[in-house]
């Protein structure tokens, strides 16, 4: 075990692993190209979604549903599916990212939404404020905080699942683990692995430090 550390440890260092178009940033500018991408497509699409559900109250059911829909999703399953439709492309992986990322963003825009207090929506609309205006003036800013965090939780996800992106012959971290595994190089997988983790650490530490500094004098 302790020779196996060590060697990751050197495969980690080595300067070899960290240049050119098969190594260590190449590959981690790929992983966060894909996860990037996917997370703003579904930005796009579960957005506006959410602020619709929690503005007017209808489709709460499905907002509700599709945080175990995310969580019962099976990505590489969906990735072949899309596979064998599509043919060898990207689309498979983005179309699963994005699916992935959709519902946490979905429900955490509907819980911020209908966290707002009744009674402040009320006043707006005692101001003679219009739909559209208690909308993006009132719900949305006060709802900001659990939009945030719906939209770090999906990136989170999503850079923890974009690894299937080699499964299907395309780059990113996921290269090293699948590569690895191809070659019985269990240094390669591991390191795949442990880049990955580390990725994803970093981002969440990131996003929730920026997070409590956009927020911090919020109400608790």
């Amino acid at each position: 075990m302790f020779e196996l550390f060590k060697n990751l440890g050197s495969w980690l260092t080595s300067g070899a692993m960290w240049s050119g178009t098969d190594g260590i940033a190449h590959r981690l500018a790929e992983h966060l190209q894909y996860s990037l991408l996917a997370t703003l497509v579904a930005t796009a699409i579960a957005l506006p979604v959410g602020l619709l559900i929690g503005h007017t109250g209808k489709g709460a059911f499905l907002a509700i549903n599709l945080s175990s829909f995310g969580r019962a999703l099976p990505t590489v399953g969906l990735v072949v599916l899309v596979f064998l439709a599509s043919g060898l492309s990207m689309w498979p992986v983005y179309i699963a990212l994005v699916a992935l990322a959709v519902p946490s963003i979905v429900t955490n825009t509907y819980a911020g939404m209908t966290a707002v207090d009744p009674d402040v929506k009320d006043a707006a609309r005692g101001q003679g404020m219009r739909w559209y205006q208690i909308l993006f003036q009132v719900e949305l800013p006060l709802a900001l905080p659990l939009i945030m965090t719906g939209l770090r939780l999906a990136l989170i996800q999503v850079v923890s699942t974009a690894t299937v992106a080699a499964y299907v012959s395309f780059g990113g971290l996921g290269r090293f683990v699948f590569d690895g595994l191809a070659q019985r190089d269990l240094v390669q997988v591991l390191g795949g692995a442990v880049l990955v983790a580390a990725v994803v650490v970093v981002l969440d530490l990131t996003l929730s430090a920026l997070q409590r500094i956009l927020f911090r004098h919020r109400p608790a």
